[in-house]
């Protein structure tokens, strides 16, 4: 049995190297026959002694495993949009603002964006152990057995890696693979397929995972995440992955300047057109690590990352008609009817007018030819209009009056781009939107409840808001299309289960105006309970880091209204959490309230993450720059230079990683 171990390890180790030496090297130093030969004997080696299964065999890259659910993982490390550029002004002005945050000279690595699925893989001891798609960046789906069969992507690597770290990138389909899987679709009296991205997207959630072995999907791979992983920067990172034995495209280049950026995007923008895959920009990221650690994020995005996005495409075609949208807020959307038109690999029939006053600056007419693009190559836009092309009798749009679902008349307040409809709890698009808000995964996430259900619901006249939920049965849901036994009782179920959700994603899912997910988990953290928030003034909201007079506004507006109140009271009664847990409210102190301190350096007893966590615990605000406003310095090692000066110079105390920790005990 040793001999048969030995040798089964043998042919798997071969069989890695020249799945290595052809995909990633593009240097393969056998023949295919060759190859599929010591391959089937693995094969027949494993099916007679399945003892030695190991799931990142070699044999995995065929498939066969089946998935019927895919569940649902939440990323360890959050997985963030990007901001877009469009200009050079625009990355000058980026430029600016990581300057005041960060100390001496800034450099950048720049990438060509590939579009494709993102993807989040994890290696544990060298070994491929998960991958998860982006989803909503909190959580995504694990496609694991369908990543396997991705030639590129290794199943073992190679050299000195670290112990355990997540590598993110994009699936992408080449243009010559999709070619001639559409080929074989019209061949066979199928539908082609729309786009490369799209079709790469669907591929990670086939059932079967020999049917995605059969798609010549690549992966390429850009993005380290982790703690010890032994790289100072970006374009040291991308080195060492190739080292490990990922595909990391060559195509990289390290900038010292704006110029030198630009230089690579006008070079790009121009050759993208005979490179393989698709791409709609360039990445450019902050290439020092440790100053991308002192910049952080945003609420969406790195601070420390910019997409400059190329030209998109343009069409022409004709406005036949303007519809108009209502959304879950009231807000009224105008949405063009076009003639279809092919643009960057989709059919576009629609395209958003965004508000009144772009119809009035766009002076677009009924039967105009018009101009569309992509905004960021997803949305589809109107951005012009060929006046000499225009009827003579035509005649400029006039702005809907009143909702075209509940003929209530429309409102535009002074400073607001869009009209509203009013009417929010009898509108039926707003009733619809706000219980989807209600139920959408970053909110209360329930399980067996989706848009579609929710409409039918509320024609049914089961529920007219989303407190309703609550009283639902069996029995009034069956009755619904397409709605079976174990689909009604899932959904009950999910329904039930939300009573469990954290405050801050109830305070989140009841839809206050400009309370979004990052606002309400400032504002659930200061105020801790539902009713310390509705009796808060507008002086007192203020007064919350980072929450201004609109929101403030909007909130004491919400619990105003009679008819929110009683929805609360309907959710109290239900088991809902209108508070902080004990366990949220664990470790929480008011230490260092009133304070406001800025974390520079590098640390050793706790990580950057974790003291920024330890000061907003207790009391603390985090700010990323030196100010009067600043409290406190906590100063790691290789602080910069200049601002180590500015807070001398303010008179701001420095306090060393152990002299702050010792403020909390």
């Amino acid at each position: 049995m040793k001999t048969i171990a030995k040798k089964i390890e043998s042919l798997r180790a071969e069989l890695h190297q020249h799945n290595h030496n052809y995909y990633i090297l593009d240097q393969p130093t056998i023949s295919d026959y060759d190859f599929d030969m010591l391959l089937k004997q693995l094969q027949e080696l494993e099916i007679a002694h399945p003892e030695f299964e190991d799931p990142n065999s070699p044999t995995k890259r065929v498939g066969g495993g089946i998935t019927k659910n895919f569940e649902t993982v939440v990323h360890e490390n959050r997985m963030y949009s990007l901001d877009n550029s469009y200009s050079k002004d625009d990355l000058l002005d980026w430029e600016k603002r990581i300057k005041k945050l960060v100390d001496g000279p800034v450099s950048y690595t720049c990438e060509l964006k590939y579009d494709g699925a993102s993807i989040s893989l994890t290696y544990v001891n060298g070994l491929l152990t998960q991958a998860i798609t982006r989803g909503d960046g909190f959580q995504g789906d694990n496609v694991t057995e369908n990543i396997k069969t991705i030639r590129t992507v290794p199943l073992q690597l190679k050299g000195d890696y670290p112990d355990k770290f997540d590598i993110r990138g994009e699936i992408v389909l080449p243009f010559d693979g999709f070619h001639k899987m559409n080929e074989q679709r019209i061949a066979a009296g199928e539908e082609p397929y729309a786009n490369p991205r799209n079709t790469a997207s669907g591929s990670l959630k086939l059932q079967d995972s020999s049917e995605t072995a059969k798609r010549p999907l690549e992966c390429l791979l850009y993005s380290l995440v982790g703690t010890n992983l032994g790289v100072e920067n970006q374009f040291e990172s991308l080195e060492k992955a190739r080292m490990w034995g990922f595909k990391v495209p060559e195509i990289a280049v390290l900038a010292h300047s704006i110029d030198e950026v630009m230089d690579f995007v006008n070079l790009w923008d121009k050759k993208r057109v005979d490179l393989p895959y698709e791409t709609d920009g360039v990445v450019i990221k902050v290439n020092n690590l440790q100053q991308q650690e002192e910049l952080g994020y945003t609420a969406k995005a790195p601070r420390w990352a910019m997409a400059y996005k190329f030209k998109a495409e343009q069409v022409e075609t004709k406005l036949i008609s303007v519809d108009y949208q209502v959304g879950r807020t009231g807000a009224i959307t105008p949405v063009a009817n076009l003639e279809p038109v092919s643009l960057a690999g989709t059919t576009v029939k629609r395209a958003s007018l965004h508000n009144a006053d772009q119809i009035e600056k766009l002076d677009i007419r009924i039967n105009d030819v018009v101009y569309v693009e992509k905004g960021g190559e997803i949305i589809p836009k109107i951005v012009g209009v060929s006046v000499a092309s225009r009827a003579v009798d035509s005649e400029p749009i006039v702005y809907a009056s009143n909702c075209p679902e509940c003929d209530t008349e429309l409102v535009r307040t002074e400073g607001d781009a869009k009209h509203y409809c009013l009417n929010e709890f009898h509108c039926p698009p707003q009733v619809i939107g706000r219980i989807e808000h209600f139920i959408s995964r970053k909110a209360m996430d329930i399980e067996g409840l989706g848009g579609e259900t929710v409409g039918l619901l509320v024609k049914q006249g089961l529920v007219t808001n989303y407190t309703d939920l609550y009283t639902l049965r069996v029995e009034d849901i069956l009755p619904l299309e397409r709605m079976a036994q174990k689909s009604a009782e899932n959904l009950v179920k999910g329904v039930a289960a939300s009573v469990t959700i954290p405050f801050e994603r109830v305070l989140f899912a009841i839809g206050i105006r400009f309370v979004g997910e990052t606002v309400a988990k400032k504002l659930a953290k200061h105020f801790k309970t539902i009713d310390a928030l509705a009796s808060a003034s507008i002086e007192t909201l203020e007064a919350v880091d980072e929450i201004g007079t609109k929101i403030a506004q909007s909130v004491v507006a919400y619990f105003n209204e009679l008819v929110n109140i009683q929805q609360i009271e309907k959710l109290r009664s239900f088991g809902v959490q209108l508070a902080l847990s004990a366990e949220d409210l664990e470790g929480q102190t008011d230490k260092l309230q009133g304070n406001t301190y800025v974390v520079s350096g590098v640390f050793t007893q706790v990580s950057r993450k974790e003291l920024k966590e330890l000061i907003e615990k207790n009391g603390g605000k985090v700010s990323s720059s030196i100010s009067a406003k600043t409290s406190y310095v906590i100063a790691g090692d290789k602080m910069g230079p200049s601002k180590l000066a500015k807070a001398e110079k303010l008179g701001i105390t420095i306090l060393s990683e152990q002299e702050f920790l010792d403020l909390l005990l």
